[in-house]
Formats: structure tokens, sequence, C-alpha cells
């Protein structure tokens, strides 16, 4: 299964060397959180949280003892109240496998504080594209915003698919990469996401494409780059940058 997403592998091995300068810290929204409003984990060493079943006993023995950022997280709030965004603050759930496996590989250093942001319930794209507008103020701090969802995720898709191309996901792909590049434009193509061909294929519930629209939000109006583009299981899967 690991040689499945091996492309996506080396891209995430590769990331921290990419950028231009290291982050002073990382603000992180993953697809497994959701909360009433948006809730950041502000406790100072946030310990990990297994939200998975029936895998390897070695996979519930990771570990990655990044220190979390209790600052950050009282600025981040400080900036949605300034937008008008009621928000919460959690310190006992730990970071969720959205968080821990993307950052594990990433930054196996684990020396770069990270806060990580629930997507509030509801999933209301304009919502959470405002939560990112809010928070753009903090790239000019030294944070990294990181979007951790999927481009494709339909497990179904994955499972029965069988490797084979997929017209449909390959069709939203397409779509979401002309969207990402337009910085004109992106914010209205990302509100009528569902009317994109072959959305609701890749998107069966959009849990997984939420933490882009916060990334997304938080360079508005500036283009976007690709910054990978691979396959798993025969689906398209690929990765943004902003700024």
């Amino acid at each position: 299964m690991r040689a499945a997403w091996s492309e996506l592998e080396g891209y995430l091995r590769s990331f921290a060397s990419r950028l231009e300068q290291q982050p002073r810290a990382i603000l992180i929204v993953s697809g497994h959180w959701e909360e009433d409003q948006p809730t950041f984990n502000g406790a100072p060493a946030p310990a990990l949280l297994f939200d998975y079943e029936g895998f390897p006993d070695h996979t519930y023995r990771l570990t990655w003892p990044a220190p979390g950022s209790p600052e950050l997280a009282a600025r981040a709030r400080i900036l949605l109240e300034a937008a008008g965004i009621e928000s919460g603050v959690e310190t006992r759930r730990g970071w969720d496998h959205g968080v821990f496996v993307p950052m594990k590989v990433m930054l196996p250093s684990a020396d770069i504080p990270v806060v990580q942001l629930s997507l509030q319930s509801g999933l209301d794209p304009a919502r959470h594209l405002a939560i990112g507008k809010a928070l753009k103020p903090l790239r000019k701090d030294g944070v990294l915003i990181v979007g951790s969802g999927q481009t494709y995720h339909n497990m179904r898709g994955f499972m029965s698919g069988g490797g084979r191309a997929d017209p449909e996901a390959e069709a939203f792909d397409a779509w979401l990469k002309r969207s990402m590049l337009d910085g004109e434009r992106r914010d209205r193509s990302l509100l009528g996401w569902e009317d994109a061909p072959g959305a609701r294929q890749a998107q069966p519930h959009e849990d997984h494409l939420l933490p882009l629209m916060v990334a997304a939000g938080a360079a508005s109006g500036e283009p976007g780059q690709v910054a990978f583009q691979g396959h798993a299981l025969g689906k398209p899967i690929c990765g943004f940058r902003f700024g």
C-alpha cells in the first residue's frame, strides 16, 4: 500500500527544502477535526491522537514531538475576532493523523511550533475562505499556513478502481488546478466547487477539501501554483502553494 503513495511521500520529504526560509511556526488545518466554531489547539505540547483503526501495531507507536504554541493560537483568535468570527481553544485534544502523518514526513526534526485549527461544522466554503482571509496577517509574521486534506478523497473509489484511469476524477483534478492558479477568480470558483465536473465523485464529503479553502483564503487574490501532481491507486492527487 505504501508504494501507491510513493509520489506523495517524495513530495512531502522534499517540502522543507523547497521553502525559501524556515517558518517561525506552522498553522495547520486538518480534514479530521470539526467543531461548531473554528477551534485552535492551544496546548504547549499536544500528544498524538491515533484516530484510525485496523492499521499495523507500529502505527500506534509513532511519535512526533513538535511543540505547540499557545501564543500563536491566541494571536490567531484575535485576528478571527477582528473579522467578526468567533473561535474557541482546546488544550486536551491531540494532533490527529491529518497533522502528524504528513508533518512527520515533511519535518521529521519536529522543531517548529505547530498549532492545529479545526474546520467549522457545516463545511461552508464561504466561511472557510473568510477564516483564511482573517488569518492572512500571520504570513507576515513568518507563520506557514498549511491545509492538510486530499484533492481526491473517495475511499470507495480508491478501493474499487483497480488502479484504472478515472475520467471523472481527472476532470475534477483539471478544474481544481485551473481554479487554484487564477488568483482573481479562485474564491468564486471555490464557492461553486460542487458544480465542477466530477466534484462529488472526487469529494463525496468535502471535509478533505475545506483545508485547501482556508489556505487559499489566506492568499486571496494571489496566483497559486501546482506544487505537486501525482497519482495514488489510479486517482489524481495534487498540492498547491500560494505566495
